[in-house]
């Protein structure tokens, strides 16, 4: 997933950031409501984390002014008002779930997810597998045949975006966005690298290639029964 987080308390912020990128998902982070909501407008996250107190724009004011601009991004209030009066005001101002601090990371993570799949109920899907490869999302865990296959954190993102566009072909500039949050070219052999990391470990050994190169266009993780 990628994540608009704001939240004015730095340590707060940081907590979050780095539990949020240690599953993977990217996160863009603000600390003030202007820059926050400003990100917002852009429309290109799958779930929103807002604090209810901000300086410069407050969280209900973000959020209503959002929905007036027809942005139905979901979004999570994480705020120390937890009083019954102030969840209300904030699922009324246009919020989807509200978090009182203190939190749980465990529980934050699972109510992310949960707002994910209401928004994109087809495109959530927790085990994706193709022949004999099969990914799972809710352990992280990949096997082919049967048999583990140990991942680095990049190529796990890699194989994921992929499987979740099997049998379709994924541009190198897809991949740059997807996976290293990139919107540009930094001229270096990243995806190449990672792509025979990747194959490496998924194909050695197998006589069906499932990971294929489409010269001068991208890849694609394929498997066309005979």
């Amino acid at each position: 997933m990628k994540i608009l987080l704001i939240e004015d308390d730095l340590s707060t912020l940081s907590f979050i950031k780095k539990g949020l990128n240690e599953m993977n998902h990217i996160v863009d982070s603000f600390s003030n409501g202007n820059d926050g909501l400003d990100a917002g407008y852009l429309n290109e996250h799958d779930v929103i984390i807002l604090d209810r107190m901000l300086p410069g724009v407050d969280g209900l004011t973000i959020v209503t002014k959002l929905r007036n601009n027809k942005i139905t991004t979901p979004v999570l209030f994480l705020s120390a008002l937890g009083e019954v009066d102030d969840r209300v005001k904030g699922l009324k101002a246009g919020g989807d779930d509200y978090l009182a601090k203190p939190f749980s990371f465990s529980e934050l993570l699972a109510r992310i997810e949960a707002l994910n799949r209401r928004q994109n109920p087809k495109s959530h899907v927790d085990i994706l597998s193709l022949h004999d490869l099969v990914l799972n999302k809710l352990n992280r865990k990949v096997t082919r045949n049967s048999i583990n296959i140990i991942l680095q954190p990049q190529e796990y993102r890699l194989l994921e975006v992929l499987m979740e566009h099997s049998n379709e072909l994924i541009t190198r500039t897809m991949l740059l966005e997807k996976v290293w949050d990139l919107h540009f070219d930094p001229q270096t052999n990243i995806i190449d690298v990672h792509i025979s990391r990747l194959r490496k470990k998924i194909d050695k050994d197998h006589d069906v290639q499932l990971l294929k190169t489409i010269r001068g266009a991208g890849y694609s993780i394929q498997y066309n029964k005979k």
